[in-house]
């Protein structure tokens, strides 16, 4: 049986991951319809395995990642999986869920240390796991958003942490837009995006087949400035100054300053603006105990490494699902959907620094962590 389900999920993958090269062009497009390209262990090997193999190919001279939904790049990991597994619903569930974890964070490194363009065309939902696959760090690379773009790192809402580099990218954000962000797991659009430095230009999706056009025609390199050059008569369509993160900015950096929660909370507590208020009612609907969890990752994350992070991160998704936060943030928003997740404790006050300090507890030696060969 184990070889079968192997097989299939082989043969699924090849059917979710639609790849394709053009004139020096590698082409990855995310094919799962039925889940919002949600990404499977088949997925992260198939992407892993493309894009390593280009890397080393001298006819390849950049990657566009993208998608064949409408409505959606990537909505994250397949939580419904996670659910499953970690209930034991499928055979060897814990080596699947490690194996998931440590194959999806290589990933990640992998494509922020990409040697050659990348790019990602964020057309709809970009989230969690969306968000891992799209940001690179390359100075060739570039993120492209379009009117229907919608974005968050979401996590807190179903019991876990900002993961897939979150704790990386989130600490690098200008003032506390990270840290608001993280912490809300509250979704922005493409204006608010390119203010917060997630994405890099606007093109409107009507024109993405133009934009594609010109990809395939591009000679070298010179993707980047071919894209910026193709974006430029866009940029009065849409106002990153006037976006709701840049309006708001002042409050979300006097609030989310503090080191711990309970400043946090009465901060904004304390504060008769609406968006402050907005913010708290948002903060107490999410797991409180990872609220926590997720503030003292973004302020350890700021001083770290990527590599440092991800390691960091796999530590502290094996301590979520052994505690079960996630697998009740899961159940309650996504399989029983009936919203009501029982979170432990069941509000902000009641965590405490002893409940946080196990997630951060190294799970294995330094020489035995999973990741522990990234640099």
């Amino acid at each position: 049986m184990g070889g079968l389900y192997l097989f299939d999920h082989r043969i699924m993958s090849e059917q979710h991951i639609l790849s394709t090269v053009e004139n020096g062009l590698a082409r990855l497009t995310l094919n799962r319809p039925d889940a919002m390209n949600s990404l499977s262990l088949p997925m992260v090997r198939t992407l892993a395995e493309r894009l390593m193999a280009w890397q080393d190919d001298a006819e390849i001279r950049a990657v566009v990642i993208d998608s064949s939904l409408p409505k959606a790049f990537c909505a994250g990991g397949d939580i419904r999986f996670f659910h499953e597994v970690a209930l034991g619903g499928l055979t060897g569930g814990s080596a699947l869920l490690e194996d998931f974890f440590t194959e999806e964070y290589a990933l990640n490194h992998l494509i922020h240390h990409y040697p050659k363009p990348y790019i990602s065309i964020l057309d709809g939902i970009v989230m969690g796991g969306g968000m891992g696959i799209a940001q690179s760090s390359a100075s060739a690379s570039i993120r492209i958003v379009t009117e229907r773009t919608r974005m968050a790192m979401p996590e807190v809402n179903i019991g876990l942490f900002p993961d897939v580099g979150g704790g990386y990218f989130l600490s690098r954000l200008a003032g506390e837009l990270g840290t608001y962000l993280g912490l809300t797991g509250e979704i922005v659009g493409a204006a608010d995006a390119l203010y917060a430095n997630l994405a890099d230009v606007f093109v409107p999706r009507a024109e993405l087949p133009a934009l594609q056009t010109l990809l395939n025609s591009v000679k070298g390199d010179q993707y980047r400035q071919a894209i910026e050059d193709f974006a430029a008569p866009f940029k009065s369509q849409i106002d990153p100054a006037n976006s709701l993160l840049a309006k708001q900015r002042a409050l979300i950096d006097r609030h989310f300053a503090h080191d711990d929660v309970a400043s946090i909370v009465a901060s904004l507590a304390a504060d008769s603006d609406p968006f402050a208020q907005k913010t708290l009612e948002i903060m107490r609907k999410r797991s409180p105990l990872m609220i926590h969890v997720s503030l003292e990752q973004i302020r350890r994350s700021k001083n770290l490494e990527l590599a440092d992070c991800l390691r960091l991160e796999r530590t502290m998704v094996r301590r979520c699902f052994e505690h079960g936060e996630t697998v009740e943030g899961i159940r309650a928003l996504v399989v029983d959907k009936d919203l009501a997740p029982q979170w432990r404790p069941a509000t902000l006050e009641e965590v405490t620094p002893e409940m946080v300090q196990p997630f951060f507890t190294p799970a294995w030696p330094a020489s035995a962590n999973p990741l522990r060969e990234l640099n």
